[in-house]
């Protein structure tokens, strides 16, 4: 096979998770007259839903891995905690992108922040932290307020803990519970900015952003774009973002998450090798979204222009709306500039990222005025239901 061939429409896709990630990549793919195959632990998952097949398995079933490479032209990821020697099984059979070396160093924190240093892009001070021990020496070094994270398989504020002294090092080590951790100074910034950008096998690149992000709970509330910085700051990040996926030999569609400190310089914070939450607005504010770029990076075709249309406010819609009723969706819908999108999750767990809206105006005030006010109309108005974890969101 020549892996560097453009794979047409009418082919064979694959992606490893069944999440909302994935949900949105299959009906990009289908559009431009695709199949995709999704494999996922679960049949019920948003993404299975939606596919042409799917592989039902754990990820560590290899046979299920061969199986599921064997019928697909070219594999993609939906998150960036598929183990990897999944990933490496399925390459032998058929190309995956972005690929394994991608993977680890993006599914690994200490990992990801030593490439980051090695190539000089600009990250806080940091420690690999192997032990309590280690962890106190760290905060010591440091001399700051640090937050130490989990190596792998934390997100969402999950694996991490802030420390203002090495006196609590052996109880945040022990609440943890881990044998690898990764020890940064906090940041004093002013904003969170992502990056997308988009890599084809012939070295095709498109750079997105950035934009703008808040958090609530250490999870993402509302992304905006433009994002409202500076010129040279948004060119700084978008040199940042490329240069990085030059570096990672990037096949496929990261994303760049940053901090602009308040000094104005920018660090990198971390990489995911995916579409990521903050650009669900491209959906409706892009001429071209995440999800479709994604597709024609992997299958080697041209890549489309992310020119932004309009002004955006994105808002992410968690399992507590559902906490005292079921929301009522007349309430939004009715309403033309904003898009409701819900992915399909049986049940509306606190935290649980069960859906998000986006508003489009002339301005990003208007945009965030309009999506923030929607979602406050969700949340005190609705049909009563007295057990909200037994509400059912249909596909």
């Amino acid at each position: 096979m020549d892996t560097r061939a453009s794979i047409q429409p009418g082919a064979t896709l694959g992606i490893f998770g069944g999440g909302q990630l994935g949900r949105m990549f299959v009906t990009a793919a289908s559009r431009l007259g695709y199949r995709v195959i999704v494999f996922c632990p679960s049949a019920n998952d948003p993404a299975a839903r939606l596919a042409d097949d799917v592989v039902v398995a754990p990820y560590d079933d290899h046979e299920a891995v061969r199986d599921f490479a064997s019928r697909c032209d070219v594999i993609t990821l939906e998150f960036e905690n598929v183990p990897d020697d999944a990933v490496e099984c399925a390459q032998k059979l058929a190309p995956v992108r972005p690929g394994v070396d991608v993977l680890r160093i993006a599914q690994d924190r200490i990992r990801e922040r030593a490439f980051l240093d090695r190539h000089g892009f600009p990250v806080s001070p940091y420690r690999h932290v192997p032990s309590a021990t280690a962890l106190e020496d760290a905060v010591r070094a440091l001399n700051t307020d640090v937050v130490v994270k989990t190596a792998r398989l934390g997100y969402d504020g999950r694996g991490q803990v802030r420390l203002g002294d090495a006196a609590a090092a052996s109880s945040a080590w022990d609440q943890l519970s881990t044998d690898s951790a990764l020890c940064e100074s906090v940041v004093d910034f002013q904003c969170e900015l992502s990056m997308l950008v988009a890599r084809s096998p012939a070295g095709r690149i498109e750079v997105f952003g950035p934009i703008e992000n808040h958090h609530a709970h250490h999870i993402l509330d509302l992304s905006v774009v433009p994002a409202e910085v500076t010129p040279q700051i948004g060119q700084t990040a978008t040199d940042l973002a490329r240069d990085i996926a030059l570096a990672l030999d990037l096949e496929g569609l990261i994303c760049v998450e940053m901090f602009v400190t308040t000094d104005g310089s920018i660090l990198v914070n971390e990489l995911a090798p995916r579409p990521h939450n903050s650009g669900h607005l491209t959906i409706e504010a892009c001429r071209t979204s995440q999800f479709e770029q994604q597709v024609r990076a992997i299958c080697n075709l041209p890549l489309a222009d992310m020119e932004l249309r309009t002004p955006a406010a994105m808002v992410n819609l968690l399992g507590d709306l559902w906490a005292h009723h079921t929301p009522a969706w007349s309430h939004v819908l009715r309403d033309s500039t904003i898009a409701l999108h819900l992915y399909g999750k049986d049940v509306p767990r606190a935290r649980r990222k069960m859906g998000h809206m986006t508003a489009i105006a002339s301005s990003v005030g208007d945009a965030r005025r309009r999506v923030l006010d929607a979602r406050e109309r969700l949340a005190n108005t609705g049909e009563e239901a007295d057990d909200y974890e037994q509400v059912v969101i249909h596909a």
